[in-house]
């Protein structure tokens, strides 16, 4: 079993918010934000936070995912990293 905050990405999106104001607005710290942005797990105390801010449940901000759900995300996460790389290198060149 594992963690998607996939739904969180979505309500920023939708709310025009960039993740570094949530993390300014929520008072979390970088590290908890990348933990988060690699659907790691986090404290209560964080997602206790994350909520008040952006006034949601948890639900409305996360999920619980199986593994082979999160094998498939883990991979497109991968992916999308590969291609920035690739475009910061051709753009060095």
């Amino acid at each position: 079993m594992g963690v998607s905050y996939n739904r969180l990405w979505k309500m920023l999106i939708d709310k025009n918010m960039k993740r570094i104001e949530m993390q300014y607005l929520t008072g979390i710290s970088g590290n908890i934000l990348a933990r988060m942005g690699k659907n790691q797990y986090v404290s209560m105390e964080t997602i206790e936070k994350i909520c008040k801010k952006l006034d949601c449940t948890v639900d409305e901000m996360m999920e619980f995912i199986d593994d082979e759900q999160q094998e498939q995300t883990c991979q497109i996460i991968k992916t999308g990293r590969m291609r920035q790389k690739s475009k910061k290198e051709i753009e060095k060149r």
